[in-house]
Protein backbone atom coordinates (compact mmCIF):
# COMPACT_ATOMS: atom_id res chain seq x y z
CA UNK A 1 0.00 0.00 0.00
CA UNK A 2 1.44 3.37 -1.02
CA UNK A 3 0.89 6.69 0.75
CA UNK A 4 0.66 9.77 -1.51
CA UNK A 5 2.16 11.84 1.31
CA UNK A 6 5.30 9.71 1.19
CA UNK A 7 6.08 8.50 -2.35
CA UNK A 8 9.16 6.70 -0.99
CA UNK A 9 7.09 4.52 1.38
CA UNK A 10 5.42 1.14 0.94
CA UNK A 11 3.31 -0.12 3.86
CA UNK A 12 2.84 -3.89 3.61
CA UNK A 13 -0.52 -4.77 5.10
CA UNK A 14 -0.54 -8.55 4.63
CA UNK A 15 -2.81 -10.17 7.27
CA UNK A 16 -0.05 -12.44 8.58
CA UNK A 17 2.29 -9.49 9.01
CA UNK A 18 -0.35 -7.48 10.83
CA UNK A 19 -1.19 -10.44 13.08
CA UNK A 20 2.44 -10.92 14.07
CA UNK A 21 2.97 -7.18 14.46
CA UNK A 22 0.13 -7.01 17.00
CA UNK A 23 1.81 -9.75 19.05
CA UNK A 24 5.14 -7.95 18.71
CA UNK A 25 3.71 -4.70 20.05
CA UNK A 26 2.17 -6.36 23.12
CA UNK A 27 4.17 -5.46 26.23
CA UNK A 28 3.54 -8.98 27.57
CA UNK A 29 5.54 -10.58 24.75
CA UNK A 30 8.81 -11.90 26.19
CA UNK A 31 12.29 -11.86 24.67
CA UNK A 32 12.14 -15.34 23.10
CA UNK A 33 8.86 -14.71 21.30
CA UNK A 34 9.87 -11.15 20.41
CA UNK A 35 12.99 -12.43 18.63
CA UNK A 36 11.00 -15.03 16.73
CA UNK A 37 8.34 -12.52 15.69
CA UNK A 38 10.91 -10.01 14.46
CA UNK A 39 12.54 -12.70 12.31
CA UNK A 40 9.20 -13.89 10.94
CA UNK A 41 7.97 -10.39 10.11
CA UNK A 42 11.30 -9.57 8.45
CA UNK A 43 11.01 -12.68 6.29
CA UNK A 44 7.47 -11.81 5.22
CA UNK A 45 8.42 -8.20 4.47
CA UNK A 46 11.36 -9.43 2.39
CA UNK A 47 8.95 -11.00 -0.11
CA UNK A 48 7.80 -7.50 -1.04
CA UNK A 49 11.29 -6.00 -1.04
CA UNK A 50 12.61 -8.68 -3.42
CA UNK A 51 9.85 -8.35 -6.02
CA UNK A 52 12.27 -6.32 -8.14
CA UNK A 53 14.80 -9.18 -8.51
CA UNK A 54 15.25 -10.13 -12.17
CA UNK A 55 14.83 -13.73 -13.29
CA UNK A 56 16.11 -15.63 -16.28
CA UNK A 57 14.83 -18.72 -18.11
CA UNK A 58 16.46 -22.05 -17.26
CA UNK A 59 15.76 -25.39 -18.90
CA UNK A 60 15.28 -28.26 -16.45
CA UNK A 61 13.92 -31.78 -16.50
CA UNK A 62 11.11 -32.76 -14.13
CA UNK A 63 10.42 -36.45 -13.37
CA UNK A 64 7.96 -36.31 -16.31
CA UNK A 65 9.36 -33.98 -18.98
CA UNK A 66 11.65 -31.12 -19.86
CA UNK A 67 10.47 -27.57 -19.26
CA UNK A 68 11.67 -24.01 -18.99
CA UNK A 69 11.48 -22.51 -15.50
CA UNK A 70 12.87 -19.29 -14.08
CA UNK A 71 15.64 -18.66 -11.59
CA UNK A 72 16.73 -15.42 -9.97
CA UNK A 73 19.57 -13.93 -11.99
CA UNK A 74 23.04 -14.02 -10.47
CA UNK A 75 22.95 -10.84 -8.41
CA UNK A 76 25.01 -9.69 -5.47
CA UNK A 77 22.82 -8.84 -2.48
CA UNK A 78 24.09 -7.55 0.84
CA UNK A 79 22.01 -7.23 3.98
CA UNK A 80 23.12 -4.36 6.20
CA UNK A 81 21.65 -4.42 9.71
CA UNK A 82 22.04 -1.28 11.79
CA UNK A 83 23.47 -2.46 15.09
CA UNK A 84 22.20 -3.64 17.32
CA UNK A 85 18.46 -4.02 16.75
CA UNK A 86 18.86 -4.69 13.02
CA UNK A 87 20.57 -7.98 13.84
CA UNK A 88 17.20 -9.39 14.82
CA UNK A 89 15.98 -9.08 11.22
CA UNK A 90 18.94 -10.77 9.51
CA UNK A 91 17.92 -14.37 10.23
CA UNK A 92 14.45 -13.94 8.76
CA UNK A 93 15.60 -12.26 5.56
CA UNK A 94 18.48 -14.74 5.18
CA UNK A 95 16.00 -17.61 5.09
CA UNK A 96 14.86 -16.29 1.72
CA UNK A 97 18.33 -15.31 0.52
CA UNK A 98 20.83 -17.66 2.16
CA UNK A 99 23.64 -16.59 -0.20
CA UNK A 100 23.29 -12.88 0.62
CA UNK A 101 26.31 -11.31 2.27
CA UNK A 102 25.95 -9.38 5.51
CA UNK A 103 27.61 -6.08 6.34
CA UNK A 104 27.24 -4.17 9.58
CA UNK A 105 26.84 -0.52 10.50
CA UNK A 106 26.97 0.49 14.15
CA UNK A 107 25.06 3.62 15.12
CA UNK A 108 24.09 4.58 18.65
CA UNK A 109 21.53 7.28 19.40
CA UNK A 110 22.56 10.09 21.70
CA UNK A 111 19.62 10.20 24.10
CA UNK A 112 19.87 13.98 24.54
CA UNK A 113 20.37 15.18 20.96
CA UNK A 114 18.63 12.10 19.43
CA UNK A 115 21.36 12.17 16.75
CA UNK A 116 23.21 9.01 15.63
CA UNK A 117 26.81 8.44 16.64
CA UNK A 118 28.80 6.07 14.40
CA UNK A 119 31.01 3.51 16.10
CA UNK A 120 31.41 0.69 13.54
CA UNK A 121 31.16 -0.01 9.81
CA UNK A 122 32.16 -3.24 8.06
CA UNK A 123 30.97 -3.82 4.50
CA UNK A 124 31.88 -6.45 1.91
CA UNK A 125 33.85 -5.33 -1.16
CA UNK A 126 31.63 -3.53 -3.67
CA UNK A 127 33.21 -5.12 -6.75
CA UNK A 128 31.13 -4.24 -9.78
CA UNK A 129 28.12 -1.97 -9.62
CA UNK A 130 25.59 -4.83 -10.08
CA UNK A 131 25.04 -4.95 -6.36
CA UNK A 132 21.96 -4.40 -4.20
CA UNK A 133 21.84 -3.43 -0.53
CA UNK A 134 18.98 -3.90 1.93
CA UNK A 135 19.36 -1.91 5.15
CA UNK A 136 17.62 -3.50 8.15
CA UNK A 137 16.37 -1.77 11.29
CA UNK A 138 13.14 -2.58 13.15
CA UNK A 139 12.40 1.10 13.84
CA UNK A 140 12.48 4.17 11.62
CA UNK A 141 11.94 6.86 14.27
CA UNK A 142 13.68 10.22 13.81
CA UNK A 143 15.37 8.91 10.68
CA UNK A 144 18.81 9.92 11.90
CA UNK A 145 20.30 6.41 11.98
CA UNK A 146 18.70 5.43 8.68
CA UNK A 147 19.99 8.58 7.00
CA UNK A 148 23.50 8.04 8.38
CA UNK A 149 23.57 4.37 7.35
CA UNK A 150 22.50 5.11 3.79
CA UNK A 151 25.00 7.98 3.59
CA UNK A 152 27.75 5.56 4.69
CA UNK A 153 26.74 3.04 2.04
CA UNK A 154 26.66 5.63 -0.72
CA UNK A 155 30.07 6.94 0.33
CA UNK A 156 31.36 3.37 -0.12
CA UNK A 157 29.98 3.21 -3.65
CA UNK A 158 26.52 1.67 -3.17
CA UNK A 159 23.89 2.83 -5.64
CA UNK A 160 20.88 0.54 -5.26
CA UNK A 161 19.67 0.62 -1.67
CA UNK A 162 16.40 -0.29 0.01
CA UNK A 163 15.44 0.31 3.62
CA UNK A 164 13.40 -2.29 5.48
CA UNK A 165 11.83 -1.66 8.90
CA UNK A 166 8.92 -3.01 10.92
CA UNK A 167 7.48 0.22 12.32
CA UNK A 168 8.01 3.77 11.02
CA UNK A 169 7.13 7.26 12.21
CA UNK A 170 6.12 10.02 9.76
CA UNK A 171 9.11 12.12 10.86
CA UNK A 172 11.57 9.38 9.91
CA UNK A 173 9.96 8.65 6.56
CA UNK A 174 9.92 12.37 5.74
CA UNK A 175 13.58 12.73 6.68
CA UNK A 176 14.53 9.82 4.43
CA UNK A 177 12.52 11.33 1.59
CA UNK A 178 14.35 14.63 1.98
CA UNK A 179 17.82 13.15 2.44
CA UNK A 180 17.69 10.09 0.15
CA UNK A 181 14.64 10.30 -2.13
CA UNK A 182 16.05 7.48 -4.28
CA UNK A 183 15.89 4.95 -1.42
CA UNK A 184 12.51 3.21 -1.06
CA UNK A 185 11.31 2.45 2.45
CA UNK A 186 9.30 -0.68 3.27
CA UNK A 187 7.47 -1.13 6.57
CA UNK A 188 4.68 -3.09 8.25
CA UNK A 189 3.16 0.02 9.84
CA UNK A 190 3.29 3.80 9.68
CA UNK A 191 2.59 4.84 13.27
CA UNK A 192 1.15 8.11 14.53
CA UNK A 193 4.13 10.13 15.75
CA UNK A 194 7.21 10.41 17.96
CA UNK A 195 6.85 11.21 21.65
CA UNK A 196 9.08 13.86 23.33
CA UNK A 197 11.70 11.19 24.04
CA UNK A 198 11.93 10.31 20.35
CA UNK A 199 10.15 6.96 20.58
CA UNK A 200 7.55 5.87 18.05
CA UNK A 201 3.99 5.76 19.41
CA UNK A 202 2.09 3.57 19.69
CA UNK A 203 5.23 1.72 18.59
CA UNK A 204 6.61 -1.38 20.26
CA UNK A 205 9.06 0.04 22.79
CA UNK A 206 12.84 -0.18 22.43
CA UNK A 207 13.37 -2.94 19.88
CA UNK A 208 17.00 -3.54 20.87
CA UNK A 209 16.22 -3.89 24.55
CA UNK A 210 13.30 -6.21 23.87
CA UNK A 211 15.35 -8.33 21.46
CA UNK A 212 18.29 -8.79 23.78
CA UNK A 213 16.58 -8.71 27.18
CA UNK A 214 18.30 -5.52 28.35
CA UNK A 215 15.20 -3.73 29.62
Amino acid sequence: MSDPTFPNLTVIGHPLIQHKLTLLRDRRTGTKDFKQLVAEIAMLLAYEVTKYLPTEPVEIETPLERMVGRLVSDKKITLVPILRAGLGMVEGVSRLMPTARVGHIGLARDEESLQPVSYYAKLPPMGDRDHDFIVLDPMLATGGSALAAVTTLKASGARRIRFLCIVAAPQGVRRMLQGHPDVPVYTAALDRELNPAGFIVPGLGDAGDRLFGTL
